[in-house]
């Protein structure tokens, strides 16, 4: 896989996902083996008027490269403003989102609002690619609904405009996150492109992701929700499409050791009561079908000091003995 100059060294990056794909989680992932990492999408708009939140969002670490920063909206002077900006913080690339189908983003005209205007879409990446001197990249859909999948005309457009690689999550906008992925769509843009694709869709472990990439013809696959609690799928997924190899689940012991790594990074980057709430629902995924830990669900959705978190470990180790 490559992207502009940037090699990758797996088959799996991580999503970008708003309010869980932030640096500590970017770093945790890439520690796994993660190829390469999206930023939490930035409003284009934000960061131009300096906002403090954007700027946060787009802090990256040498632990976690390479990693773009993802930037939306619907305006190609802004978005190519962004990315200039978004230069400060050292991106490896710019990626473009056109696939966030939450409606506070697609209803103002951003994410994948933007696979209904695909002459618009085609202008913002031509204009980002103009403004930076890095890979762009751009995270799409299958298409608004069953009606009008239009993901191989949007990736030519995107590839015509200079973009470097294309994610393609196998869903429509109306879809959301319900089943089926439909991997026949990219493998329809894989075939039309010449350059990259990473497919996108419930890929959870080696196998599900080397059946995608099978389905797909694609050279990468990108990880979302499949990596909520659990970072070293990465590893495993490696594993599995490189060697054949099926790893196994990490023991309890270990998955608690990893989670307080996690928090404990949480808390350094955001302080520890920002840190502590957000701590609860990554507890919350890392614990996922481990016995004994629904019934500590009360406490997980309490946490609010670092030593909480050592108690609920000590308990859910000792359960799971």
């Amino acid at each position: 896989m490559l992207i502009g100059k940037i090699d990758w060294k797996g088959v799996a990056a991580l999503a970008p996902m708003a309010g869980v794909a932030d640096r500590a989680f970017r770093e945790i992932c890439c520690e796994f083996g993660a190829a390469y990492a999206v930023t939490e999408m930035v409003s284009a708009k934000g960061l131009c008027m300096c906002d403090r939140k954007s700027r946060e969002l787009l802090k990256i670490s040498e632990a976690e490269k390479p990693t773009a920063a993802q930037l939306f909206g619907d305006d190609p002077e802004f978005m190519a403003k962004a990315a200039m900006k978004a230069l400060e913080f050292e991106p490896d690339a710019i990626d473009i989102n056109m696939g966030c189908p939450a409606p506070k983003i697609a209803g103002n005209g951003g994410g994948s609002a933007l696979m209904k205007q695909p002459e618009l879409a085609e202008r913002i990446v031509e204009a980002v690619v103009k403004a930076v001197d890095l890979p762009v990249t751009v995270k799409m859909r299958i298409g608004w609904d069953s009606e009008n999948i239009n993901c191989v005309d949007l990736a030519k457009r995107c590839e015509n405009a200079g973009a470097a690689a294309v994610a393609v999550h196998g869903r429509t906008k109306v879809q959301m996150y319900a089943p089926p992925v439909q991997p026949e769509h990219i493998a329809e843009v894989c075939k039309a492109l010449k350059i990259d694709v990473i497919a996108n869709g419930d890929v959870t472990d080696g196998v599900s992701a080397k059946k995608l990439m099978d389905e797909t013809g694609c050279k990468a696959v990108m990880v979302g929700r499949g990596a909520l609690g659990r970072p070293w799928v990465f590893e495993q997924i490696n594993a599995y499409v490189q060697r054949g190899e099926i790893l196994p689940e990490p023991p309890v012991a270990e998955r608690m050791r990893i989670m307080l790594r996690h928090i404990e990074r949480l808390c350094e980057y955001k302080g520890e009561k920002v840190g502590m709430l957000e701590a609860r629902k990554h507890a919350a995924w890392y614990m996922k079908g481990i016995r004994g830990a629904a019934a500590l669900r009360r406490e997980i959705c309490e946490l609010k000091k670092i030593e909480d978190i050592y108690s609920i470990k000590d308990k859910v180790i000792a359960t799971a003995k």
